[in-house]
């Protein structure tokens, strides 16, 4: 099999596999899917994600469809390189690779430019046409043409507020903060157009490549605000020379007046879908941005 027949024939890939007729190299993919290098007949490698075998359930309904969807809807502003799918099936995803390069004050600097032109590429509304995930949990894109204060509480903190809560990951004293947060939303700015977002931009889903180029991956895309995509490249750690890439944003696209004062808003949603996933452990994190934003 080449790249060419792949095209042709997306969907004999699993029986290509199968009979291990394609060089296939587990590499690191994230905490949700197994990952691997699959190298073709010509040369061509892929970057392929799976469901592993012996989780506990079975893939999600249209999980690697959502993905698809939102890497082809980034890729269509032709702004941040996002990787071509290739391959989009039930229980797998294989996509062009990526060679991996160094994370450059150049490169960082190139992609807040281009992560501005992505944003301005725009969204006909809050929300998408798709049904969404992050990481393994559901995210309801309903859209709505706005304002996006409401948006955001309904659809990105409530649900999983909602969850966190449920399972015992957070107490009444998270959820009384959130909930403050949630009364206050209307507060935090919303008068922009939907962008076009990434929707899950922590720094680990910025593949920095080759060429002083840096690529967007495993996406929660939807339209949205765009401070959302500039607060969670500042958690975990932060993305390499972050303030390089907010100065060249602003060159391009200047925030509004007051942006570092709502960071901690748009981190909350993610906050949150962390401790939904992952329990109590990040039921400090989530306190603690909570409280930031109602400072």
């Amino acid at each position: 099999m080449d790249l060419a027949y792949l095209r042709a024939h997306p969907r004999q890939l699993p029986t290509f596999l199968t009979h291990q007729r394609i060089r296939e190299t587990p590499v690191p993919g994230g905490d949700i899917c197994a990952a691997s290098r699959l190298t073709l007949d010509d040369g061509s490698s892929l970057f392929a994600k799976t469901w592993p075998e012996g989780a506990a359930s079975a893939v999600p309904d249209r999980f690697f469809t959502a993905e698809a969807n939102g890497l082809r809807w980034l890729r269509a502003a032709n702004a941040v390189p996002v990787p071509e799918v290739l391959v989009e099936l039930p229980d797998l995803l294989a996509l062009e690779w990526v060679d991996p390069g160094p994370a450059t004050p150049a490169a960082a600097e190139r992609f807040g430019r281009e992560l501005a032109a992505l944003h301005r590429a725009g969204a006909p509304a809050f929300g998408a046409d798709w049904d969404g995930y992050i990481g393994a949990l559901p995210q309801d894109n309903t859209a709505r043409p706005g304002p996006w204060p409401g948006w955001f509480a309904e659809h990105r903190l409530r649900p999983y507020l909602r969850r966190a809560v449920d399972t015992g990951a957070l107490s009444e004293a998270e959820r009384t903060l959130v909930e403050q947060v949630i009364d206050r939303v209307d507060g935090y700015g919303g008068s922009e157009p939907p962008a076009r977002v990434h929707g899950d931009l922590w720094p680990g889903n910025v593949l920095w490549g080759a060429g002083d180029r840096a690529w967007l991956v495993d996406p929660a895309a939807h339209g949205g605000h765009r401070e959302t995509d500039l607060a969670q490249l500042a958690l975990f750690g932060g993305s390499p020379h972050l303030d390089r890439t907010i100065a060249a944003y602003q060159e391009v696209w200047p925030l509004a007046d007051g942006w570092r004062a709502r960071v901690p808003v748009h981190q909350l949603h993610l906050m949150l879908v962390h401790a939904a996933l992952f329990g109590a452990a990040y039921r400090e994190s989530v306190a603690a941005t909570a409280r930031a934003a109602l400072r």
